[in-house]
């Protein structure tokens, strides 16, 4: 049975989006390994608190990737 692991930052995504996501993500599965896996296909999402994640050395908060999923060219500067 499939199972698709997601992290990501506490904070970015309500509950529309999230069902969305595993929705969207379950048919990407299933678009591959069969329909018939679809009702064994787990989706799971993992919310790291803000400041929790790191890149580069540095901490990313919620608010950075809020910055940058509204203006591509934004930076996090932390």
């Amino acid at each position: 049975m499939p199972l698709v692991q997601i992290k990501g930052i506490s904070g970015l995504l309500d509950s529309k989006q999230k069902q969305e996501l595993i929705q969207k993500v379950t048919d990407a599965v299933v678009s591959v390994e069969g329909e018939g896996l679809r009702p064994v296909t787990w989706v799971l999402l993992e919310e790291i608190q803000s400041g929790e994640w790191g890149v580069g050395g540095k901490a990313i908060t919620t608010e950075c990737v809020k910055k940058m999923r509204d203006d591509s060219s934004a930076a996090c500067a932390s």
